[in-house]
């Protein structure tokens, strides 16, 4: 009979096996759906999203205006430093977890982006985008559901394009979203 520290550890392995099963089947399930409608839309919104354009071109866009557009916009971008370091330079680093596999006889290969070298855990554009968006919507609420649907866009598109497993992109948005609060609270300590 096993002691219970050991039964416990046995029960975690096969709870992370399972989700790595599930985590793959979602991910091949995407692959294997024609859908080339939105196939070149999302393969864009994927490079658009490359180093958080998309965001920092709406922070610019928010920043034009003064009062809580401009602050929303400072709040999102730095909520984007935090996402991106923290995914980057400590999440990819400390995972390594490799890209899913792409087949290179696809029956969809017009959907595909470059495959990154960095590690595929978590996110980074998912991260940098959800931060961005969260950041800005307690400061800014007429941007709130655009860009929470920006951001899930951005997220989808990161499987859909194969350079993603749906955990990942599920990591990158929690780290994404404790990035904004990170942000956010250091500007209300900072204010105070």
């Amino acid at each position: 009979m096993l002691d219970r520290p050991a039964q416990e550890h046995r029960e975690q392995r096969g709870l992370m096996r399972d989700l790595a099963t599930l985590d793959q089947a979602l991910y091949e399930a995407v692959t294997v759906t024609s859908t080339p409608t939105l196939d070149s839309a999302l393969r864009r919104l994927s490079a658009a999203a490359d180093h958080s354009k998309i965001s920092f071109a709406a922070a610019g866009l928010l920043a034009l205006f003064p009062g809580r557009p401009r602050r929303a916009a400072v709040l999102g971008v730095a909520a984007i430093g935090v996402a991106s370091t923290t995914a980057n330079l400590l999440g990819k680093r400390l995972v390594r977890r490799a890209r899913p596999h792409r087949d290179a006889d696809s029956p969809f290969p017009g959907r595909h982006v470059p495959m990154p070298e960095s590690a595929s855990f978590p996110s980074g554009h998912t991260a940098s985008a959800v931060a961005f968006a969260a950041a800005v919507g307690p400061t800014f609420p007429a941007a709130t559901v655009p860009l929470g649907l920006l951001a899930c866009a951005v997220g989808y598109s990161r499987i859909h394009t194969g350079v993603h497993y749906p955990g990942d992109v599920l990591a990158g948005a929690v780290l994404g979203t404790g990035a904004a609060a990170v942000a956010l609270a250091a500007a209300a300590r900072w204010e105070r």
